[in-house]
């Protein structure tokens, strides 16, 4: 389901691009699989039209949805350059958290114990 939280500080475009990118990549939204209409979707979540035409804009750019004339818009087939374009960040913020811990003084067998237990959670 896609949700916005109104308490958060991002625009809700941008929640809304990151909850449907992460719905496409963990295959809880399909290749080829129908998006609602921005009119259905404004409508159901009480949200500017604008505002989800702007997101599923950008969606589109990155290459996570595709539009169809007449038809809508669906979860590209492909999402690999989308993958690994999101793989780079959390890479890159891995290392950035890493540095500061080393730099903070915790151990590599305790980073190690963390980000074990982190990955493991649910």
């Amino acid at each position: 389901m896609i949700t916005v939280d109104y308490k958060d500080k991002r625009p809700i475009y941008v929640q809304l691009v990151d909850n449907i990118s992460t719905m496409a990549l963990s295959g809880e939204l399909k290749p080829f699989e129908q998006l609602p209409s921005v009119r259905q979707l404004a409508v159901s979540m009480g949200i500017n039209p604008n505002t989800i035409a702007r997101a599923y804009g950008e969606l589109e750019r990155k290459g996570v949805i595709y539009s169809v004339a007449g038809k809508g818009s669906f979860i590209s087939n492909d999402l690999s350059v989308f993958a690994e374009e999101k793989i780079k960040k959390v890479e890159e913020k891995l290392r950035v958290g890493i540095s500061e811990a080393k730099n903070s003084g915790v151990s590599k067998e305790r980073l190690i114990v963390i980000v074990g237990e982190e990955y493991d959670r649910d």
